[in-house]
């Protein structure tokens, strides 16, 4: 019996890197790894990649080579590529008889249906609902879904890698970061975490964890107060939080990031899910812990820090994403 493949999109993100690393030590798969700049190909072959494939899913022509022999699928990218995820959900559904299982990354809260939302509870401000970035999330999911193929979605809370790195450069050469979350307490999550649910999820496969939702969230909320001293204690020097307003969040950021950042603040991902505990049979891995210990990829959280960022002060990175029509009904 042939070993089975499985494709890894996103191989050069947070969860990718440490996913291709995991599965490689864990064996069981050829871990087939996408990259679009091909400049990575010794990063994934280095993390343990048995092949990689340029990938585009913005390019339907990049699909065929990559899905050839592929019968589960990782499938992570980023907010303002919705469009192209949603169109390869529907080649992956195209491919139902070939694709036994898709594990999708999204986030907690994304499921419009879920029975304890209430938009007039789950919102900060008078008629806020749920966030777009959220819509888009479930948009992610309900595409899979609605393609007839075996999913298992991770919901995760708010990754520990993003929570800071719009001010890694305050942070290192002043001693400083903002936000507008002050005292809400959130159970940020790391990314290697993630990575390590997906693993196991895809090794005990779709008869255990087909049609299953899985929220992954930190060992405990923190404040930024804490959150500030974990970095600081990790960087042994003095770091402080300085709190910002929503409207100087949204002026730096844009609308779509801040009213994400609104539902942080309402204690929504206030919560520590057990889902985590019950895939890998031990507690998420907390801040503290994170930046100063290395993931199996090697790098620790104070080095991801460091590394590229969607988000920069002064662009709106989800500008031309909000004019997407409502796929969601």
């Amino acid at each position: 019996m042939s070993t089975p493949t499985v494709l890894i999109t996103s191989a050069t993100g947070r969860i990718g890197k440490e996913l291709v690393a995991t599965l490689a030590r864990d064996g069981g798969f050829t871990i087939r790894a996408c990259s679009f700049n091909p400049d990575n190909r010794e990063i994934l072959t280095a993390l343990g990649a048995d092949e990689i494939v340029h990938f585009d899913l913005n390019d339907s022509a990049t699909w065929p080579a990559a899905l050839d022999g592929v019968t589960a699928v990782y499938s992570a990218s980023l907010d303002p590529m919705i469009e192209g995820h949603l169109a390869f959900s529907e080649e992956l559904g195209r491919r139902a008889d070939q694709i036994d299982h898709v594990v999708r990354v999204s986030c907690m809260g994304a499921d419009t249906n879920t029975a304890s939302y209430d938009p007039d509870k789950h919102s900060s401000r008078q008629g806020a609902g749920i966030p777009l970035m959220l819509q888009h999330y479930w948009w992610g999911e309900k595409s899979l879904i609605d393609a007839g193929l075996h999913v298992t979605v991770l919901r995760n809370n708010f990754f520990m890698n993003h929570l800071l790195k719009t001010d890694s450069e305050s942070i290192r050469n002043d001693g400083w970061f903002s936000n507008p979350l002050g005292d809400a307490r959130n159970s940020f999550v790391a990314t290697r975490d993630i990575a390590e649910a997906a693993a196991v999820v895809l090794r005990e496969g779709p008869e255990r964890h087909a049609n299953k939702f899985y929220d992954i969230t930190g060992p405990e909320p923190q404040t930024m107060a804490e959150i500030a001293a974990d970095l600081g204690a990790a960087m042994g020097m003095s770091i402080e939080y300085r709190a910002q307003s929503m409207e100087d969040f949204e002026n730096d950021f844009g609308s779509t990031r801040a009213e994400f950042f609104e539902y942080l603040t309402n204690g929504f991902y206030t919560r520590c899910s057990p889902d985590f505990y019950n895939l890998t049979g031990h507690k998420p891995t907390s801040y503290a812990d994170y930046l100063v210990s290395p993931g199996v990829s090697g790098e620790t959280g104070l080095d991801e820090l460091w590394q590229g960022n969607l988000w920069k002060k002064g662009e709106d990175a989800m500008a031309d994403a909000a004019e997407i029509a409502d796929v969601g009904e």
